[in-house]
């Protein structure tokens, strides 16, 4: 069951002007299954993306890379069930099939999460709004995710490389399930240009930052929402690191912290282990770390300091904050002014369940 998250109310999401959005059931898995999405854009919509690192790039997202490249993208084409990777030279040829069977039936060139915001940038309503799936193989730099936001703003199409990639930076890299990587990460942002507001056209200016805000607010609902619907979650959990001399190392300890299987399985049971959050913070890279001066909080409860258990602490106390389904790992460094967080959730009997189970 989903940690806290129930299904989008669908008046509260949105529509963007420019987009357009049709399912069907291509019976690529399971019959009967809406499988297939398909998103049309009005012509002049802007599009940029990132995508997977996995060298076994699956063959749709190589072929949506090329198509980006050339611009004018009018439609996007998404599907479950299938990944189409490790495929070779067939899957790109079926992956092209599909695009020119879409670009026939619009006549032009070749489960969702959801999440709606409004904000008001040179006197025109911008509404943004995005959809994401992804529950496993959840991991930062891109996951078996695959997210969608819109928006109806104007913005300069030379901004939307950099965009994308800052908006992706604080929402979907900032999430991780169990570690893995997959072959067909996706995050597209897209813009119509159908608000009637100036174009944004400069990085430094009030547009860009109001833009990029309402953009990450959705990307970030986005983003916990996949770790909220884990495989197998029964807890949510925010790794929060402050006081670092620079936000890479802070992400670097969030990371060891949330992706550690000794960790996760402690959240599961609701043991409040704090040898394993310890040794995380200890075994993540940063070498010149003084343990001595950072502490530790599980919620509002302090629980470690000075190289070891703090002394105020108390196991009842940090059973009782291990119990709760959101959860709070705050780690204080003292050594700058930087800070990063990643959410996760916890490893249960049900996520193995389901990966053990996955290909019947």
């Amino acid at each position: 069951m989903p940690v806290n998250l129930s299904a989008p109310d669908p008046a509260s999401l949105l529509p963007v002007a420019g987009v357009r959005l049709g399912i069907a059931s291509a019976g690529i898995k399971k019959p009967g299954r809406r499988d297939i999405t398909l998103i049309e854009l009005a012509p002049g919509s802007r599009v940029a993306g990132v995508f997977t690192q996995n060298r076994f790039c699956a063959a749709p997202v190589a072929l949506c890379k090329q198509h980006l490249a050339q611009g004018d993208i009018r439609a996007l084409l998404i599907n479950t069930g299938n990944a189409n990777a490790g495929t070779g030279e067939e899957g790109l040829r079926r992956a092209r099939r599909t695009c020119e069977a879409v670009a026939q039936l619009m006549g032009c060139a070749a489960e969702t999460k959801g999440v709606s915001r409004q904000v008001q940038i040179g006197g025109s309503t911008i509404t943004v709004t995005g959809i994401a799936k992804g529950s496993g193989m959840i991991h930062p730099n891109m996951a078996t995710m695959l997210g969608y936001v819109a928006t109806d703003a104007a913005i300069a199409p030379g901004l939307m490389p950099q965009l994308v990639k800052e908006v992706a930076d604080v929402s979907f890299n900032c999430v991780t399930v169990d570690g893995d990587t997959s072959t067909n990460d996706s995050f597209i942002l897209i813009a119509t240009g159908q608000a009637g507001n100036a174009e944004i056209a400069d990085l430094a200016g009030a547009g860009y930052a109001a833009l990029k805000a309402a953009l990450s607010e959705v990307a970030i609902g986005l983003a916990q929402a996949m770790a909220r619907d884990g495989e197998g979650a029964t807890k949510f959990i925010t790794v929060a690191v402050e006081g670092g001399r620079d936000r890479a190392e802070c992400k670097q300890i969030a990371y060891a912290i949330a992706r550690s299987p000794l960790v996760k399985t402690a959240f599961f049971a609701s043991d409040p282990n704090l040898g394993r959050i310890l040794a995380a913070i200890g075994y993540a890279g940063v070498t010149d770390l003084d343990v001595n001066t950072l502490q530790v909080y599980l919620g509002d409860v302090l629980v470690a300091e000075q190289g070891g258990r703090a002394a105020s602490y108390t196991e009842a106390q940090g059973a009782a904050v291990m119990k709760e389904a959101d959860i709070v790992v705050r780690v204080v460094l003292n050594r700058g002014h930087a800070n990063a967080t990643v959410w996760t959730c916890d490893f249960s009997y049900d996520y193995v369940k389901i990966n053990a189970e996955y290909r019947t």
